[in-house]
Order: C-alpha cells, then sequence, then structure tokens
C-alpha cells in the first residue's frame, strides 16, 4: 500500500471519509495495514466512519491495482484514548510508525499525515492540512500537548506505548 499509485489513492480515501460526526485526524499507510486516530461523535459515528473508510480504501486499492474482491483481512482494532498521555503516545506511534516497520531514520513518513501536523518539536512546519480534519475535542487539539509537549522526529515508536497491547 505504500508504492505511490496506490498510497495516493488510499490518501483520498481517507481525505473523503471525514464527516461531521467522525474526523480522520492522523494515519499512516504501512505495507499490509493503516494507523488511524479518529474523532467519533458518538459509537455509531465511529462504526460507521470507519466502515465507509473501509470501502473507500478497498475500493481504491482494488482500482489502484487492477484486482477485485476483500482487501482487509480483519476488522479493525479500537481503543479510545481518554488521558492527554495516551493521545501523545498515540499520535507518536501513528506518525512514526514508519521507523518501527520500515527501520527508516528520523524524519516525517512521506505516507502519512505527518506533514500535516503542527506539534512537531523544532522548527518543523506543516507543508499543507491535506487530507485530514482538525480536531475537535480538547484531547485532541490541546491536551495531548500537556503530556510532553512537541514530538519530536527522533521519538522512537517502539519506546511509545504498543497500542494493541492493553
Amino acid at each position: 500500500m505504500r508504492s505511490e499509485r496506490i498510497f495516493v489513492r488510499v490518501r483520498d480515501a481517507i481525505g473523503a471519509s471525514s464527516r461531521s460526526t467522525f474526523r480522520v485526524l492522523h494515519f499512516s499507510v504501512q505495507a499490509d495495514h493503516l494507523h488511524l486516530i479518529v474523532e467519533a461523535d458518538r459509537p455509531l459515528a465511529l462504526a460507521s466512519g470507519i466502515r465507509g473508510l473501509a470501502i473507500r480504501c478497498a475500493r481504491a486499492i482494488n482500482r489502484a491495482a487492477s484486482t477485485s474482491g476483500p482487501v482487509w483481512r480483519h476488522r479493525y482494532h479500537s481503543h479510545v484514548l481518554s488521558t492527554p498521555s495516551e493521545v501523545r503516545r498515540a499520535i507518536a506511534y501513528v506518525l512514526l510508525n514508519f521507523r518501527k516497520h520500515l527501520r527508516a531514520s528520523p524524519g516525517i513518513d512521506p505516507r502519512s499525515s505527518g506533514s500535516a501536523f503542527d506539534g512537531w518539536a523544532g522548527t518543523c512546519r506543516p507543508a499543507f492540512y491535506g487530507p485530514v480534519a482538525r480536531p475537535r475535542t480538547w484531547l485532541g487539539a490541546i491536551g495531548w500537548r500537556r503530556a510532553g509537549g512537541a514530538i519530536a522526529l527522533d521519538e522512537a515508536p517502539s519506546k511509545t506505548a504498543d497500542l494493541n497491547r492493553r
């Protein structure tokens, strides 16, 4: 999914998925899966938003790869982020995850929403806001910054909490 041809279509599908009640805030496209941080106004809006996003992404991938049929092997994993520390760790994990999967050097993953993120430490500034929505919750907009401040490009995602473990 990280090839240019597929990524561009997945990125566009992610951008088309945000609604007033469901918003994609951050994403990272890996070789065979996505990492997302989303806000939803209600549980039903989350389920509906994820379903729509999965369908859009599957159609985009199938078109780009000239294939058809199922794209996703598993259901999505959902974890409610409820503290500033959890949100900060999740943002670092999602935006810096390519370093873990690809053993890449510090920097902004070109297959993520990192270039639109305004919370990088130092002089790194967003190049565009892109296909992601601005957070509307206190945790997503302000709270995470109170749990350690801006995120450094050289933070190691392996040192952040793996969101699949509980």
